[in-house]
């Protein structure tokens, strides 16, 4: 094996060892990185809520594909989580209450899960009432740990 390969594998097997948070350069990388994926998730969940209660038209196709996209991006923020990245918008207790702030992070993740599978029914009283429940998973994780 070259050098070079030999470096690159010993950098894999390294970042692969570092805890999660690692991965970002400083606190305030994580804090973007969280900040940036939860915006873009909540932009693509507003459009299909306003779809659902009438403030757009509804677009099935679109409904789905925002949807699906916000369920995909609510999975990624929660590396941004880890030990020293306090801050942001995030009330401390993130930090000392870890398994409630996983319980309610998992749900939401299911939540928006499910809000992609209804949606691609094409089935807007279906979706309706999935984007209430995703809404309110949502609405609890925020009322606990967002100031």
């Amino acid at each position: 094996m070259n050098a070079i390969a030999s470096l690159a594998l010993a950098a894999a097997a390294v970042s692969l060892s570092a805890p999660v948070f690692a991965q970002f350069a400083n606190p305030q990388d994580a804090i973007k990185h969280r900040q940036s994926t939860l915006k873009e998730m909540q932009q693509n969940f507003a459009r299909v809520a306003g779809m659902a209660n009438g403030r757009f038209p509804f677009d099935a196709a679109e409904a789905a594909e925002k949807s699906q996209k916000a369920a995909d991006l609510i999975k990624l923020p929660w590396t941004g989580f880890g030990p020293g990245t306090e801050g942001g918008k995030a009330k401390p207790e993130i930090w000392k209450e870890q398994a409630k702030f996983k319980e309610l992070a998992d749900a939401s993740i299911a939540e928006m899960g499910k809000l992609a599978a209804v949606a691609k029914t094409g089935n807007l009283d279906s979706i309706k009432a999935s984007v209430g429940t995703t809404g309110a998973s949502c609405k609890a994780c925020h009322d606990a740990f967002r100031n």
